[in-house]
């Protein structure tokens, strides 16, 4: 079992960064690969990025390529999403979410967050 707590989302103006953090329990983190998706007000939970157990893979979504940056610390159980040159269409609840592999689909994972809320305003 593996319980996720997402935070660092908050309010940003157009071009400016933020880095979500998402702590997990319990001793087998470093055995997942960890995923961030996002919904947007009237849209599906779409995929972000993803980072294999050790750290030596990613993968983006071509929306976020170039300004995200998916990084994890097995050291401190923590997987973290760096945002820069945000846009408005970020705006979204942002989720973590460990699973068996590296996906691009929610159903390939086992264990979610609670999300935490970005806003970016132009």
């Amino acid at each position: 079992q593996v319980q996720l707590v997402e935070s660092g989302g908050g309010l940003v103006q157009a071009g400016g960064s933020l880095r979500l953090s998402c702590a997990a329990s319990g001793r087998t983190f470093s055995s997942y690969a960890m995923g961030w998706f996002r919904r947007a007000p009237g849209k599906e939970r779409e995929f972000v990025a993803t980072i294999s157990w050790n750290g030596g893979s990613t993968s983006y979504a071509d929306s976020v390529k170039g300004r995200f940056t998916i990084s994890r610390d097995n050291a401190k159980n923590t997987v973290y999403l760096q945002m820069n040159s945000l846009k408005p269409e970020d705006t979204a609840v942002y989720y973590c979410a460990a699973g068996s592999f590296m996906m691009t689909t929610t159903s390939g994972y086992h264990y979610w967050g609670q999300g935490t809320q970005v806003t970016v305003s132009s």
